[in-house]
């Protein structure tokens, strides 16, 4: 008789933020508490080679209860398998190690070098190594840490604009002709016209020298009808991207700068231009 195999689903859990916190400070005190262990195991074994060895047996004892009840927590709900087995055998090792040398003070009578060797092995070993710690990680990891992006790695949002993603994709990116920059700003100024800020994206870093002759490639524009030149009153970290001959009707810029401003506002220009939302093709004034 044969039975149909079993089906594995996988489930992703959401991370809870109050349980991570609670199974983080878990982690700490089992750490402090392993580290108090160590200290006082080493302590019992100092006394006991120094002093009388009616010392050694409640040491012993007490060795033993303390570190099958650690195993008997370790192994609670714990499923049947080789890493459960394989972590009880590493958890037991730092008790087993300091019951065997309490034993030994015990049997010899008075201090002994080799004793005092072993104890002084067996702290280092203990301190360093952390079996019981690595024993319970293997069982119970603790959550992975959050780790959060560095405000200089976060990427701003790309301009909504079709032209300012077309941009990041085939100019912006590494080894293209603007690497580096994002296009903003867009605003249509004939039926096959248009101006547009770049930008540089690294902060403090001027706009990189962009080849016109790249840009025409790419756009399938004739090269006199491309023009990157600086905007006035700003600094090197962005420039002015003209494609294209402007609409007399559609340049507000220039029809400012020809009729307006000689007469009305001499020197000013016009650096932004605020149609308002458009919505269903029509401009909400």
């Amino acid at each position: 008789m044969t039975f149909p195999p079993l089906l594995k689903v996988a489930v992703e859990v959401p991370a809870w933020p109050a349980v991570d916190r609670a199974r983080w400070r878990l982690a700490a005190l089992q750490d402090a508490t392993g580290r108090a262990a160590t200290v006082a195991g080493a302590g019992l074994a100092g006394a006991g080679l120094l002093a009388d060895q009616a010392v050694t047996g409640p040491c012993l004892v007490a060795t033993a209860a303390a570190t099958l009840a650690g195993l008997v927590t370790l192994r609670a709900w714990r499923p049947v398998g080789h890493q459960r087995a394989t972590a009880s055998v590493l958890y037991l090792m730092p008790g087993a190690g300091l019951a065997v040398l309490l034993a030994a003070e015990r049997i010899v009578s008075g201090p002994h070098w080799g004793e005092a060797l072993a104890l002084a092995a067996w702290t280092v070993w203990t301190w360093v190594i952390r079996p019981a710690q690595l024993a319970r990680r293997m069982l119970a990891p603790p959550p992975a840490p959050v780790v959060l992006a560095d405000e200089d790695e976060v990427e701003e949002p790309l301009d909504r604009h079709p032209a300012a993603r077309w941009w990041a994709v085939n100019v912006a990116v590494d080894g293209g002709p603007g690497t580096g920059t994002a296009l903003e700003g867009i605003e249509l100024t004939g039926e096959r016209a248009m101006r547009a800020m770049i930008r540089s994206t690294v902060p403090g870093e001027p706009v990189p020298d962009i080849s016109v002759r790249r840009l025409s490639a790419l756009m399938d524009i004739p090269e006199e009808d491309i023009a990157i030149t600086s905007v006035p009153g700003r600094g090197a970290g962005v420039r002015l991207l003209t494609v294209g001959q402007a609409d007399e009707v559609l340049d507000a810029r220039a029809i400012w700068a020809a009729r307006i401003a000689p007469l009305a506002m001499p020197g000013s220009v016009i650096t932004e231009i605020n149609l308002g939302p458009v919505m269903n093709g029509e401009i909400d004034a």
